[in-house]
């Protein structure tokens, strides 16, 4: 099993910065992707940031530019910094990982939350 630890969330005003960070344990070997996701009240969960295997990201139309994914691969970590911040940007962020196992002609792949992290943006 993967164990995520997450950090950081917390009150910001319109404009503001934070940063998250996501900490991986356990069974760690053979990661494909470690990112961000976030669910506002009432809506589904949607990816903010993902960074997939060694050098691929992607974003959110609505974060780009603003939301910056970092990926320590020695220490396991994905850092999500957060600037110009939006009332619309309130939402629980959750880390995502994924791995691989089994025989490269039969792959399969397991998913792990955090258990997430209250982000506010309010004046």
């Amino acid at each position: 099993q993967v164990q995520l630890s997450e950090s950081g969330g917390g009150l910001v005003q319109p404009g503001g910065s934070l940063r998250l960070s996501c900490a991986a344990s356990g069974r760690t070997r053979s990661i494909e992707a470690m990112g961000w996701y976030r669910q506002a009240p009432g809506n589904e969960r949607e990816l903010v940031a993902i960074f997939r295997g060694s050098d691929r990201t992607n974003y959110a139309e609505s974060v780009k530019g603003r939301f910056t994914i970092f990926r320590d691969f020695a220490k396991n970590t994905v850092d999500l910094q957060m600037n110009n911040l939006r009332p619309e940007d309130t939402a629980v962020y959750y880390c995502y990982l994924q791995r691989s196992y089994g025989p490269v002609e039969d792959v399969k792949y397991l998913e792990f939350w955090g258990q997430g992290t209250l982000v506010t943006v309010s004046s």
